[in-house]
């Protein structure tokens, strides 16, 4: 193992870096050492001191079959000894050619049919409300209002940050967004029928379950209703499976499990394996059509970034295609779904728990408070396992490769953290009495909800 000058490199990070979604001046502060990644290697995590943690959120949702997996390396470093990047403006390349294809033949025929390549979740996003946009433009109707789901989160570019995430943090500019109009629930969507209807140019939803919302399961059959509104009013449906894409729901996609296609889809994150930055909006033909002709008569997607179909990306998500194929994925995920079901009902009673939610292999453990969450999100690093909450709620997204030892190991270390958690609690109020070790030992469940 390489030695690592973890305080100089702590030092260097608090001078001259600026974390994101972060309170940098806690984060400075002198009392605080931020852990610092240097190694992976499958579900696990090692920092600058050795110490070895269980990746619980996959690196925020990102690594899918683990870190280190041989087969991803190999195609990235094979791929890197023939180019790393080129234009796609103008030039194309075999790896994003052949990473098209093969995205395209997981859909039945003759509905996702073309591949738009970005960087991230929140320019597919992004990519996607342009080319809705400019659709029904081109086809001359008065279209251009979207409808997205409230506490839904779908990036944080201007137009994204729109559809939610600008609500959510409290940073909704004037004049950054694209006109939205948010509902809460498939009854006010239905609301929003007949001529409210006729100026909406697609409802976007993170099918089964809202991701950043802390991880909130949508009723049964509420992807299905978006899709017979989409159908019923003319509109197009837009699904965001940046989070829930490549096996997290328990199948590839979470719009199978309803099956409701939609016409635009996002995929992101686990898409290259969590290795590099890489995205994808697939469309239907019928809307690729419309774009007929070329920027200058306003008829070709004017969008796109530099790193557009990038060589390294698309080749390590062609490898993470090969591994879902070649080494049974889904199959062997079913069974460690359920060991994961079983294992949470076990939170349920302890102390400070409210609700715990699940689908596949993501799952959202609610605390009382968002300080309880944090504080057990904290108390669970000492006990080997990384991950973070959203305000009152524990995301544990762990990837796919998880073993069920592991597993095992996640859910011990969210019991003796929350556990600690309610102790710290309960002894720092007023007047609070420890108990003798020899009750404590007696009636060790009976502490334990205290």
């Amino acid at each position: 193992m390489t030695d690592w000058n973890t305080e100089e490199l702590i030092a260097a990070d608090k001078q001259f870096v600026w974390h994101p979604f972060t309170n940098m001046p806690e984060w400075c502060a002198p009392e605080h050492e931020p852990i610092v990644i240097v190694e992976g290697d499958g579900a696990l995590l090692r920092d600058s001191r050795g110490r070895e943690y269980i990746d619980g959120n996959s690196s925020i949702w990102t690594n899918i079959h683990g870190h280190n997996h041989p087969r991803i390396n190999r195609a990235i470093r094979e791929q890197l000894e023939r180019i790393a990047h080129s234009s796609f403006l103008g030039t194309t390349n075999p790896v994003a050619i052949e990473l098209a294809r093969e995205i395209v033949e997981l859909f039945p025929p003759n509905t996702l049919s073309r591949v738009f390549y970005s960087d991230d979740g929140s320019t597919g996003i992004e990519a996607a409300l342009r080319i809705a946009a400019q659709f029904f433009q081109m086809r001359g109707e008065k279209r251009n209002l979207f409808v997205a789901f409230r506490s839904g989160y779908h990036g944080d570019t201007a137009g994204a940050a729109a559809l939610g995430a600008a609500k959510m943090f409290s940073v909704d500019h004037e004049g950054w967004r694209f006109p939205v109009r948010r509902v809460g629930s498939i009854e006010e969507l239905q609301k929003l029928s007949g001529a409210q209807g006729v100026g909406i140019a697609a409802v976007v939803v993170e099918p089964i379950i809202q991701g950043a919302a802390g991880m909130r399961i949508w009723p049964q059959g509420t992807s299905a209703a978006v899709r017979d509104w989409c159908n019923q009013n003319g509109a197009l449906m837009i699904a965001d499976e940046v989070m829930t894409g490549f096996g997290r729901t328990g199948k590839m996609f979470a719009s199978e499990h309803e099956n409701a296609l939609p016409d635009i889809m996002v995929l992101g994150k686990g898409l290259s394996g969590g290795y590099l930055p890489l995205a994808i909006t697939l469309s239907t033909e019928e809307i690729f059509s419309q774009f007929d002709g070329s920027v200058a008569d306003g008829r070709a997607l004017a969008y796109g970034h530099s790193y557009t179909g990038n060589a390294l990306g698309c080749a390590a998500a062609r490898a993470g295609l090969a591994i879902f194929r070649e080494e049974n994925v889904l199959p062997i995920l079913q069974p460690k779904i359920r060991q994961l079901d079983s294992q949470l009902q076990r939170l349920r009673e302890l102390p400070g728990v409210t609700e715990v939610r699940q689908c596949g292999f993501v799952a959202g453990i609610e605390m009382t408070d968002a300080e309880t969450a944090d504080e057990v999100c904290r108390r669970a690093r000492d006990h080997g396992l990384l991950t973070r909450n959203i305000r009152e709620t524990i995301a544990l997204l762990p990837p796919l490769c998880t073993t069920e030892q592991q597993l095992q190991r996640t859910v011990a270390a969210l019991t003796e953290a929350i556990r600690e958690a309610a102790e710290g609690r309960a002894s720092a109020r007023p007047g609070h009495a420890e108990a003798c070790p020899s009750e404590a030992a007696a009636n060790p469940s009976e502490v334990a909800r205290s």
